[in-house]
């Protein structure tokens, strides 16, 4: 199994609670961590929840995403020694954008600066 797959078969619950604890450790919030998710992916906070506990996969929600931004594709930088404008697989470019967003939130950016605007 490669890399993609394992990472598409782990649970979304424990990926997500990864991000939301990164967020927390720098003093930011699930709320935030939420309104950069949902700026991203066009889930609700409740789909959100849901998917919290629901045993949903990392692969369904980055696959099922209701409408992926389309600005996340302006997203840029260095996430895990990688640079996100870089990647040419669709799945890991999803992952990275969301995990730059999480980052740069968690470095102190206020929401308006993390999240690329038209």
């Amino acid at each position: 199994m490669d890399r993609n797959e394992k990472l598409k078969n782990m649970s979304f619950e424990k990926l997500y609670g990864c991000l939301v604890e990164k967020a927390q450790r720098k003093g930011r919030t699930r709320t935030e961590v939420d309104m950069v998710t949902v700026w991203l992916t066009g889930y609700t906070s409740q789909q959100i929840d849901e998917m919290m506990s629901d045993g949903t996969t990392y692969g369904a929600f980055i696959d099922h995403a209701p409408a992926w931004n389309p600005l996340f594709m302006q997203i840029k930088g260095r996430i895990c020694n990688v640079r996100v404008e870089e990647i040419e697989d669709p799945f890991m470019r999803k992952v990275r954008c969301l995990d730059k967003l999480i980052d740069d939130l968690a470095k102190g950016k206020p929401i308006e600066k993390t999240i690329p605007e038209a």
